[in-house]
Order: C-alpha cells, then sequence, then structure tokens
C-alpha cells in the first residue's frame, strides 16, 4: 500500500511517497532543512528526486540530495531555465494576499539562487513512475510556471506542488506565470475526481471545485 510523508520545511512542504519497500522524494525543501530530508530518504530508501517546478524553495536541495544519495534528479523540460535564474518565467499576483507572497517570493528568488544541475529525466504528462516501485504517474499542470507538474498516486494521492496552494486557505495558485494556464490546470485537478490534495504550501484537503 502507498503512503505518502509529508516533510514540513518552515512553510514549503516535501514528500516522500512509499510503497514500504522504496520511494520517491517529490520536491526538495530550503537548505536549511537538507539534512532532515535526506536522513528520511535513507529511510524510505527514496531512488528518485521529482521536482513539481524549479522555484528555488522547492529545487534548492536537489543538486545536494542527489549527490548525497546518487539518487536521479526528474522534472519537466519547460522549467529547465528556471535552474539558472528564477527571474526566467516572470510572476503575477491579482490578491492582496498574492501580492504580498509575490513580494517575499522576488525577493528570495534574487537571495537564493538554486545551485545550478542537469535533470537525468525529463517526465512529460502521463509518464508512469512504475520503474521506481511507485503506483503512480505524472501530470503536467502548467501556469505557475511553464512545466509544473503533479503526481496522481494509487488514483488516491495528488500532490500538486504550486499549482494549488493552502497558505491561508485552499485555492488555485496564489502566484502564476500564465494565469490561463493556471486556470485550466486547477480545472484538470477538479476533474480528476476523489484525491487528497498535497499541496506545496499548507495541509492536504480533498479535492474539489477549484474553479467556479
Amino acid at each position: 500500500m502507498t503512503e505518502i510523508h509529508r516533510i514540513k520545511c518552515g512553510n514549503v512542504n516535501c514528500y516522500i511517497v512509499s510503497d514500504g519497500k522504496t520511494g520517491i522524494l517529490v520536491d526538495t525543501g530550503k537548505r536549511k532543512y537538507s539534512e532532515k530530508v535526506i536522513e528520511l530518504c535513507k529511510k524510505y530508501n527514496v531512488n528518485l528526486i521529482i521536482l513539481t517546478h524549479a522555484h528555488f524553495d522547492h529545487a534548492e536541495n536537489a543538486h545536494l540530495i542527489s549527490g548525497k544519495l546518487g539518487i536521479p534528479i526528474g522534472m519537466n523540460e519547460k522549467d529547465c531555465n528556471l535552474i539558472k535564474s528564477n527571474m526566467n518565467q516572470s510572476l503575477s499576483a491579482e490578491s492582496f494576499l498574492g501580492k504580498i507572497v509575490l513580494f517575499a517570493s522576488i525577493k528570495d528568488f534574487r537571495k537564493h539562487p538554486v545551485i545550478p544541475f542537469k535533470p537525468d529525466i525529463l517526465f512529460n504528462d502521463g509518464d508512469s513512475l512504475s520503474n521506481f516501485g511507485i503506483n503512480g504517474k505524472i501530470i503536467s499542470l502548467a501556469g505557475h510556471t511553464n512545466g509544473s507538474i503533479g503526481i496522481d498516486v494509487d488514483k488516491k494521492y495528488l500532490i500538486v506542488g504550486d499549482a494549488l496552494m493552502n497558505m491561508f486557505y485552499p485555492t488555485v495558485s496564489m502566484l502564476y506565470h500564465n494565469r490561463n494556464e493556471m486556470l485550466k490546470s486547477a480545472k484538470k485537478i477538479s476533474n480528476i475526481g476523489e484525491r487528497i490534495i498535497y499541496f506545496g504550501h499548507g495541509k492536504p484537503v480533498s479535492n474539489r471545485k477549484w474553479v467556479k
């Protein structure tokens, strides 16, 4: 039976998806939490890192963890330009809270560049994770970034990165590179049906209609 283990790294979540024998790490958190994440990866015999997107708070430890554990990094090709600079894909916000988060995010992007790495695997919509011991697949969730992806696990759990957020309350992403694509992805998540939604920020909730 597959389980989702939430790793709280400040206001950011990483996840270990485990079948009891092996696991994958979804996102890597900020540098200050690297040892915490690495120790848990060892406990669950993690054999793959998947980045939902390449913003520093989700990808800052990718190079370090990959090197220490000798495991590959997977992500979508459309986010590779964010490895060089998180400023390579502009972000916008509409709500008051979103604009506060945007201001803080831009400040952090400039302060914390991602340690350069080259992804070993480029995942696309529909790709299976069975080769890594997990009953799950990749789903494209573009909008927050061009290459944002999620992981649908056992048709029960859906890890969405920042395609949705629960920083203050469950909602569509407060920050987006492409608003139309972000809304399409939110509708796509709703249409997947009954799932527990695991966010990049905040506690999990049941799936629902995200766009009215």
